[in-house]
């Protein structure tokens, strides 16, 4: 007993430097938090800007008056991963949005006013007064080539950037609502929703403001939204990728978003537009719906394949890492002219496969999960100019959507 007694001042002390320990940790958690959240999340600046513009009619849009003026645009949880692209969950006529705007990335409140002028003289600069639907028309066309490449359905898709543009539906397309389309056309995640707009794997457009846009809501996180974006760096890749399973859906339902997801890999390759390339490959840049069916989160790391070989094509380079667009479209350097090829190294398929080898295995089923890795095996080697693996690729795919299918078909997770 007196042992006990002689050891509780040394516990005491223990005791007080793990509370110590916790309280300092979770102060830091709870600053980094809330630094990083008034970082990132500057919606309000967004909205004071964007509807300054509308009311001196600079910009228009369909929902520039419930945003503006009768205030039912409801802002509600912050997703911005960068400052200068402020994301929100939101509310709109009864559903579920997502908010969409881009700003200036250093900004305090003295800001403001030269803010609201550059975006005036800058992102509204065009069309200028005096132009006709005619070259209007034309300068759509003239962009969408640029991006997308010489295609026979681009004057589809012009006729359907004018029907936008008139949201009002008066049959003209005012000063307003010209500048207000054009900016959008800017963005590149924009250019992405029309181009995809049939795809039922990409948001569809509810509606804008200027270049303020709303999609359909947010799809839940396939990451699993489970830490802290703080403390990820500091754990153990094997240690997240455990998390990422435990908090996650049920291998069934894993296995559901996967064949959406390589579903839409098939619509990224020779759709009504073009090919597009998968430039940043992650998990954090897909999700699901609330019935385990795959919708892409962010469409900001696909780039058209015009737009990565216009960037890519003749770039000088002394190697092949000088010859990169996003995080992870990689094209070959020709080192004896100092220059990088059009042509890309891995097709979207083999980084998809990549992501699905960490994600599908762990909880496979027993039965399948040689077969499974084998076949993702042979998928993630899919290598070559991107243009000259289509035949494998397809065969590929197919295979592995066919695998999959047939373990969760004729269920509930079906």
């Amino acid at each position: 007993m007196p042992l006990s007694k002689g050891r509780l001042p040394g516990l005491r002390v223990k005791y007080v430097l793990l509370v110590w320990l916790g309280i300092f940790v979770g102060s830091w958690m709870v600053y980094a938090h809330y630094s990083s959240y008034s970082e990132l999340c500057r919606g309000h600046i967004c909205q004071v800007v964007i509807c300054d513009q509308y009311r001196k009619g600079i910009i228009s849009g369909s929902v520039c008056q419930d945003l503006c003026e009768l205030q039912k645009v409801e802002w509600r949880t912050c997703l911005s991963s960068a400052p200068g692209q402020q994301v929100y969950s939101g509310l709109w006529q009864d559903k579920e949005v997502t908010i969409k705007c881009g700003i200036e990335e250093a900004l305090n409140s003295k800001d403001w006013p030269d803010v609201v002028l550059r975006r005036e003289l800058v992102l509204f600069d065009k069309p200028t007064r005096g132009t006709s639907i005619k070259e209007f028309r034309e300068m759509i066309l003239s962009f969408l080539k640029a991006n997308l490449g010489d295609l026979p359905s681009l004057p589809a898709l012009v006729d359907q950037i004018l029907l936008m543009a008139d949201f009002n539906k008066d049959s003209r397309v005012s000063l307003a609502e010209a500048k207000s389309v054009w900016a959008l056309l800017q963005r590149n995640e924009f250019l992405l929703l029309l181009s995809l707009q049939e795809k039922e794997h990409a948001s569809r457009l509810l509606g804008y403001c200027g270049d303020l846009y709303l999609t359909e809501g947010t799809p839940y996180a396939w990451h699993g939204a489970v830490l802290l974006p703080a403390l990820r760096p500091l754990l153990p890749s094997v240690l997240h990728r455990a998390l990422q399973q435990w908090f996650g859906p049920a291998w069934p339902w894993r296995a559901k978003i996967a064949i959406g997801l390589l579903e839409f890999v098939e619509e990224l390759f020779h759709g009504s537009y073009g090919t597009f390339y998968m430039c940043e490959t992650t998990l954090a840049n897909v999700g699901y719906t609330a019935t385990y069916d795959f919708k892409m989160a962010d469409l900001q790391q696909v780039a058209p394949e015009a737009t990565v070989r216009r960037f890519l094509q003749g770039r000088h380079c002394e190697q092949s890492s000088d010859c990169i667009y996003g995080r992870d479209c990689r094209a070959p350097c020709d080192r004896l002219m100092r220059q990088c090829k059009g042509d890309l190294i891995q097709p979207n398929l083999a980084k998809v496969c990549e992501l699905l080898r960490d994600y599908l295995l762990p909880g496979a089923p027993a039965d399948l999960r040689e077969e499974l890795g084998k076949q993702l095996r042979t998928c993630t080697t899919l290598s070559g100019l991107a243009s000259q693996v289509e035949a494998h690729h397809s065969l590929v795919l197919s295979h592995l959507k066919t695998l999959l299918w047939r373990e969760i078909s004729n269920t509930k997770y079906s």
